[in-house]
């Protein structure tokens, strides 16, 4: 479910923010208002209603869709402003001078230069994703006790805590690393991406 939730967010963001940034004018206008209401509520209480009108249908895709929908705008934020950093360069003016369209110049060109940090955020936001989905079944409005959840297992262990603490201990932990593991990476994709911010750390 989070790798799918990302994608979702990935493929949205870079649409959303990679249009925004390289048109401009009133296409930028649309686009960042839609994502400044999207932005403007929490995503995990946009899933929390979600799940909870559609209670009946319940599975890894709509919770997938119900936390995707809402996450993508701070990824189309940070594509925006590379991509407003990068179409000034010589080489997209070389490019619109040639002839070559403006969505072949975007695609070709643009988004290539301007995708390193949303890589590294869409990595993080794999943690995050993992962390909604557990929280969300910790609540009782995720995914059914018949799927294999991290939150399930806490939410079942709350009883039984004094007795076998083990039990709600090793799924947190568990979720925990998992979480911590992708957020490093991140940030492993940030050194690798970017040497200079490296060297001055």
């Amino acid at each position: 479910m989070g790798f799918i939730v990302t994608v979702m967010v990935f493929v949205l963001g870079v649409v959303m923010g990679g249009l925004a940034g390289f048109y401009g004018g009133w296409i930028d206008s649309v686009l960042m208002r839609a994502g400044d209401i999207f932005f403007a509520i929490p995503y995990i209480l946009a899933a929390v209603v979600i799940m909870s009108v559609f209670s009946a249908h319940r599975d890894v895709w709509v919770i997938s869709l119900a936390i995707g929908a809402f996450a993508w705008p701070s990824t189309a934020r940070i594509l925006r402003s590379e991509v407003l950093r990068v179409k000034q360069s010589d080489f997209v003016m070389a490019s619109e001078a040639l002839g070559v369209s403006k969505l072949r110049t975007m695609i070709m060109h643009v988004l290539p230069n301007s995708i390193a940090p949303v890589i590294v955020v869409t990595t993080i936001s794999l943690a995050a994703a993992i962390t909604a989905e557990a929280t969300l079944s910790f609540l009782g409005v995720g995914l059914p006790e018949t799927f294999q959840s991290w939150g399930n297992d806490i939410s079942s262990a709350q009883g039984d805590v004094r007795n076998n603490p083990s039990t709600l201990l090793f799924p947190s932990i568990a979720l925990s690393l998992t979480v911590l593991s992708f957020i490093m990476l991140g940030e492993t994709i940030r050194d690798a991406l970017d040497p200079k911010a490296r060297a001055q750390r």
